[in-house]
């Protein structure tokens, strides 16, 4: 039986980036780079202002204070989007506002604060902006320089730059398609919740949980529904995964050992080349890995909390892997417990927990509670995954483990760790 560790590495070996493809800027958000942003200009394209003020020559402003001040004559007004139409020569100033270009022979601006804001005549009481206040030409990009990477995750900053470039279409890796089914004679959809009210059956939450998911980890969800325990009834299901042409297919139940788990067989028959079956965690212990027909295909355990905690460690970096990111795993942190902490099987185990700053900066870890990996309502209460590992069973409160941290902006690795 593999390790976390060892599982892992074997899932993001076997996927790539997917091939590239031209999407709107805006739709770029969330999206990795494909190809290098160089700059086809200079920006700033000459020497601006970086605030309301008067631009002035530095050896002038100098001594400038309250009992002495200096005083300069206002040669003209440039405001933003127009030029200044002379240079200014010693004791003279141009009033300017932010972003318009300074004139020959200024090198500074002082603040409006600092003058008593005339418009013939100003004099300025203090000479703090001495050399300051001045954006220089080219100090964001010159022209030709690789301005954004090839693999850089595109955010808010990353948007704006490539508008700045002139990006009205952005080369990015495409999104994958991930196909998504279950299996399982008890489960109903939403359609059919009388029946879950009746006590008959209980709703199919994984399909609705990795749509999620699939969706929060930048892929693009493709449903299949849950087929029912009968050998058939999977092939079909598996049949038609394949025949939708996906990026990956991640199926939930059926990949156990029971009498009724039929995958491992469906996938026998499709010629699937198989990785690993089973991993030495909990909750998740049997998972799956593979390709069938070339698609690479995650199979995950049919308990609701084991289905998230091993689409976190396994399914999640694939996506990421495809999408074209180099940081595909969340980064451990250090955590004491609030709480005692003992765990039975010799397994890595990924307990729901929630872990609190405290005001010293410290970071504490208490479980959500009961850990049994049918209870989904410990993930909606758990913002981490405490982790416990095989060799260590027994922790008292006080003990420091590591916690992956599942709230937005968690830091990410290009390496797995625990």
């Amino acid at each position: 039986m593999l390790s976390v560790a060892e599982a892992v590495a074997r899932v993001v070996a076997d996927v790539a980036a997917l091939d590239s493809e031209h999407v709107p800027l805006l739709d770029a958000f969330g999206r990795v780079l494909a190809a290098d942003a160089k700059a086809s200009y200079t920006l700033p394209a000459c020497d601006n202002s970086a605030m309301d003020g008067y631009a002035v020559r530095a050896a002038d402003l100098a001594g400038a204070n309250a009992g002495s001040p200096r005083v300069f004559r206002v040669v003209e007004t440039v405001a933003a989007g127009q030029f200044p139409t002379r240079a200014i020569e010693h004791g003279e100033a141009t009033r300017i506002m932010t972003g318009a270009p300074l004139p020959l022979g200024a090198d500074c601006v002082v603040r409006v604060e600092d003058t008593d804001g005339g418009v013939t005549d100003v004099r300025a009481v203090n000479d703090r902006d001495c050399g300051k206040n001045v954006r220089a030409r080219g100090e964001d990009f010159r022209e030709g320089d690789v301005v954004l990477r090839a693999g850089d995750p595109i955010g808010a900053a990353q948007i704006g730059v490539l508008a700045s470039l002139g990006y009205a279409q952005v080369p990015v890796h495409r999104a994958p398609r991930v196909a998504i089914l279950g299996s399982g004679d008890e489960l109903v959809d939403l359609d059919e919740f009388g029946r879950v009210l009746a006590g008959e059956r209980i709703v199919g939450s994984n399909g609705y949980t990795l749509h999620a998911l699939v969706r929060a980890a930048g892929g693009i969800p493709v449903p299949l529904g849950n087929a029912a325990d009968a050998p058939e009834a999977m092939r079909e299901i598996f049949t038609r995964a394949v025949e939708a042409h996906p990026d990956l297919i991640i199926s939930s139940a059926g990949i156990s050992v029971g009498e009724f788990d039929y995958t491992r067989d469906a996938l026998g028959q499709l010629g699937a080349d198989l990785k690993f079956w089973k991993v030495r965690m909990r909750p998740g212990a049997p998972v799956g890995f593979g390709t069938v027909a070339g698609i690479p295909w995650i199979g995950l355990p049919g308990n609701p909390v084991s289905v998230m905690v091993t689409f976190e460690l396994f399914a999640r970096p694939a996506i990421l892997r495809m999408l074209g990111h180099a940081r595909l795993h969340r980064r451990p942190v250090p955590v004491t417990l609030e709480q005692p902490v003992q765990i039975g099987a010799r397994l890595t185990h990924f307990l729901r927990a929630v872990v609190t700053a405290q005001p010293s900066g410290a970071l504490t870890a208490r479980l959500t509670g009961p850990q049994g990996s049918g209870i989904l309502t410990s993930m909606a209460r758990a913002n981490a995954l405490l982790i416990v590992p095989e060799d260590r069973p027994t922790h008292a409160a006080g003990d420091t483990l590591s916690a992956l941290l599942l709230t937005p902006g968690a830091q990410l690795s290009e390496s797995f760790a625990l």
